[in-house]
């Protein structure tokens, strides 16, 4: 099953600031243990909201807006895909991630589990739509 483990932004990442050399190393390490066991799906960071828009579907129509975003508590700074047994596994992934890298005190970091197709199905969604969705996402390289 695969799970996002989110890493939220702040004021640092949001400025632009890239992290410290040891948040660098240690996430490079958590990369790379993450390789060597055939775990890792993607790994990204993301640039400062400055950078990017929202697009809404507003009375009808659709509205941009251009970033910086005020709410950094609400941003995403960067992200694994993992895919691995259970949420136990990841949870404990995320563990070690966190006492390996030198993030800064407080520093929070979300799991979510991604839909695989028996959710969908537990869902009654129509086996056809899932088939043709499965089948999008080995053409477009995704697990």
């Amino acid at each position: 099953m695969r799970f996002m483990i989110i890493v939220k932004a702040s004021t640092d990442s949001e400025a632009g600031i890239m992290p410290g050399e040891g948040v660098i190393d240690g996430m490079g390490r958590f990369n790379q243990g993450l390789i060597d066991r055939g775990l890792l799906v993607a790994a990204e960071g993301l640039q400062a909201s400055s950078k990017g828009a929202r697009v809404r579907n507003s009375k009808g129509g659709v509205t941009v807006t251009d970033g910086p975003f005020a709410e950094t508590k609400e941003l995403i700074a960067g992200f694994w895909i993992v895919d691995v047994r259970s949420r136990e596994e990841v949870i404990g992934l995320v563990t070690d991630l966190m006492r390996q890298v030198p993030f800064e005190e407080g520093e929070e970091i979300e799991i979510r589990k991604v839909f695989e197709a028996s959710d969908w199905q537990e869902g009654g969604v129509d086996p056809g739509r899932i088939e043709k969705e499965q089948e999008q996402r080995r053409l477009a390289g995704g697990a």
